[in-house]
């Protein structure tokens, strides 16, 4: 998935707009607009408007959020099947930028949850940059997905000015709505307990790296150590439980053996 940088750190923004499935055509133009502002996409990395469209006809999601009728939020996901059993894969969330930092992107999350849920879906996914510390805390630590599965460069070099010319690993989300880590953390508040056997470190410093030409090199060491950890780690049957931050900013996966047995087969 595609994920513009979010946490919770204002949550009046979050708390004030309405979150709902986008309705009409025009609100489905605000989000490939939404997209492009986010990304800073060419034209052609754009999802068009008719993928919107569809999603909506087929199973999908459009979800938005709202504040005072502008849009400021939204999450794309579209239908899939693995080994004959549905799923939904959220391909796209984007939070405009003054709107970071205030918990919407997991509200979104959230309502993606119970649209599927009503609908007898109990697995979402989604792909994220190993390298994006704010987005790995929302999948693992404030939504309870889990990682198992590593892609190298699975949409190619990006236009995005964010990839930094890097390729597009990306770590394969899997949130499964009824497991019991995911029920106890989102309904009850208690989050999952973990005995990491391995911990992997992203540091602060990356997103500079990788925004500027001289330094892009540090920010590709730390991408090429990093996919060879979680490819090895994923071999052996470890998954990616947890995330943590500290008060510089520094991220660290925390990786064990899961203690349910979801999984719909590779």
């Amino acid at each position: 998935m595609q994920t513009s940088a979010i946490s919770n750190r204002t949550p009046a923004a979050s708390e004030q707009a309405e979150i709902r499935l986008c309705r009409d055509l025009d609100e489905l133009q605000a989000c490939v607009d939404l997209q492009k502002e986010v990304w800073g996409f060419a034209d052609t990395d754009l999802i068009p408007i008719r993928m919107f469209v569809v999603a909506q006809k087929i199973g999908g999601q459009v979800i938005g959020g709202f504040r005072g009728g502008e849009l400021i939020a939204f999450a794309l996901a579209i239908p899939g099947t693995r080994n004959n059993r549905p799923y939904l894969h959220s391909h796209m969330l984007a939070v405009r930028e003054r709107y970071r930092n205030s918990g919407i992107g997991r509200r979104i999350k959230l309502a993606q949850r119970e649209e599927a849920l009503k609908a007898g879906i109990e697995l979402m996914e989604w792909t994220f940059d190993p390298l994006e510390i704010k987005n790995a805390y929302l999948n693992l630590h404030k939504l309870g997905a889990i990682a198992r599965r590593y892609t190298i460069n699975q949409y190619g070099i990006s236009s995005s000015p964010l990839q930094g010319g890097l390729p597009t690993d990306r770590l394969i989300a899997e949130w499964w709505l009824r497991s019991r880590r995911v029920v106890e953390l989102i309904e009850h508040g208690k989050p999952p307990q973990v005995e990491p056997e391995l911990a992997i470190e992203v540091p602060a410093q990356v997103y500079e790296w990788k925004s500027k030409a001289p330094t892009r090199a540090r920010a590709a060491e730390v991408h090429s150590r990093n996919r060879e950890l979680f490819l090895s780690a994923f071999a052996r049957g470890l998954a990616a439980l947890e995330y943590e931050r500290d008060a510089e900013g520094n991220g660290r996966f925390l990786l064990g053996r899961w203690d349910e047995t979801w999984s719909y087969g590779t």
